[in-house]
């Protein structure tokens, strides 16, 4: 026998140096004393030696793919969030694209989206909300969305509707604020259409309709996350998709894994015992079903390393959404201190009837709004006030998708369609910028924050 009696012993081991590694070279910049200057980001990763040491017992297992440790996080996840079906994926785009396909599938029947069939959706925001419905030739349909939630304007929704053409409604939950889930629900429900939650940015998030409160992305069809860096929680890249219906479930499951028809887990054969004597199409009769492909698929699957990552963060996450809350309500109580704030800028509002998890303070400064010595306060002077502070600051994604040089090429087609007018998503665009409430955030770093946008607006 060498160093070790066993292999639990080595990795016990192993786990026990990295602990130590941890502590001596990669302890967070959280735990130490904030000095004004220092760099402070709008996000980042929030860990300890816990996902390092689940890293490193996954590299160990050597099973690079799909693993033991995405089916425990799938099963982990589905059980926190409430849902019946969770599948990993690479990332929170890859879901997005993921939900998308698997409502083009023939086994959906006249609910099936097809090539110029309409998609409800909105121009401010991501766009890997909208990039999906495009590259299957889809139509999205942008909606105008509102100040000061920052989602879509659902007075608007009808407007937007075709009866021939309307087959979902796929849209995000702004920087953790959800969307009316009341109304797009009941609008969904009414028409008979999809609902694709992009969760990506609200994980967390609560919204309560006729008193049953459930977490955002479970109320629709299908719901996506997404674990990049400085989103709620990380697994460095990834995503998930989730629903409760078996059917979509099923074609999640077959898109995600090339699109093959098979169900066999990654390393095992003939798991369903009928491999070799099925009829598939126009194949000879018992071709191997494990490349028999029913949908035309990707390989979307994360590793087991990102997984591994992943349910560590988990057991942490129910903190992380406290510490956003409370970061935000913190930020939100300083800003509002100031005098005269409400004439220079518009301080974010969560919806009505949800309990957001934050995953940024969206502030809008006003149209004409003036310092004392009558300086015209732009979302520019403030931003590039606060980023020469060491302050990072963000806009709210693409602001108004349709203006981006990616539209230059189908702009005045039929490929997309605008219903009334973006104005208010064009204000967004010029005038709107966000901060972080990460958990990495201290007091010390949210008041400093504050004091830098009093001094720039006054």
């Amino acid at each position: 026998m060498g160093k070790w009696n066993n292999e639990e012993e080595a990795r016990n081991d192993i786990k026990g140096l990295v602990k130590d590694f941890y502590h001596e070279f990669r302890e967070p910049s959280n735990t130490k004393e904030f000095h004004e200057g220092d760099r402070i980001g709008y996000g980042g990763r929030v860990y300890d030696e816990k996902e390092m040491q689940s890293l490193v017992d996954s590299a160990l297992d050597f099973w690079l793919t799909t693993g033991r440790f995405s089916d425990l996080f799938e099963k982990s996840f589905s059980e926190w969030i409430g849902v019946k079906f969770c599948h990993l994926v690479n990332s929170g785009s890859s879901a997005n694209l993921i939900a998308f396909s698997v409502l083009t599938a023939q086994e959906l029947k006249e609910r099936r989206i097809k090539k110029g069939d309409e998609v409800i959706t909105v121009a401010c925001g991501f766009p890997t909300t909208v990039t999906p419905i495009l590259q299957y030739g889809a139509v999205p349909v942008f909606v105008d969305v509102s100040i000061p939630q920052y989602n879509i304007d659902v007075t608007k929704l009808e407007e937007a509707y075709d009866e021939k053409k309307t087959k979902a409604v796929m849209i995000a939950h702004t920087l953790g604020n959800p969307f009316d889930l009341s109304a797009v629900k009941a609008f969904c429900d009414r028409h008979s259409l999809w609902l694709v939650e992009d969760n990506c940015d609200a994980l967390g998030s609560k919204y309560t309709i006729d008193g049953t409160t459930k977490y955002t992305g479970t109320w629709g069809d299908i719901g996506t996350s997404s674990f990049y860096p400085p989103h709620h929680m990380t697994m460095g890249e990834g995503g998930a998709v989730y629903t409760n219906d078996p059917l979509l479930h099923r074609l999640i499951l077959s898109y995600r894994d090339w699109g093959r028809d098979c169900i066999c887990p990654s390393g095992h054969d003939n798991f369903c015992g009928h491999r070799f004597d099925g009829d598939y199409g126009t194949l000879p009769h018992g071709y191997d079903h494990k490349y028999v492909y029913s949908h035309l698929g990707y390989n979307l699957k994360v590793t087991d390393m990102q997984a591994a990552i992943g349910v560590e963060q988990l057991k942490k996450f129910p903190s992380f959404i406290e510490e956003r809350r409370k970061n935000w309500k913190f930020l939100k109580e300083k800003l509002s201190k100031i005098p005269g704030v409400d004439e220079k800028m518009i301080l974010p509002e969560p919806a009505k009837n949800s309990e957001p998890s934050w995953f940024g303070f969206l502030i809008t400064v006003r149209e004409g709004a003036k310092k004392h010595d009558g300086t015209l306060i732009t979302r520019d002077l403030v931003t590039r006030y606060l980023e020469d502070h060491n302050v990072q600051t963000r806009l709210l994604f693409s602001g108004n998708l349709t203006r981006h040089p990616a539209f230059d090429q189908i702009r005045d087609t039929e490929a997309y369609r605008v219903s009334g007018e973006l104005t208010t998503t064009d204000r967004i665009m010029n005038d709107t910028f966000w901060i972080g409430v990460y958990p990495g955030m201290n007091e010390d770093k949210l008041s400093y924050m504050a004091r830098l946008i009093e001094e720039v607006i006054e």
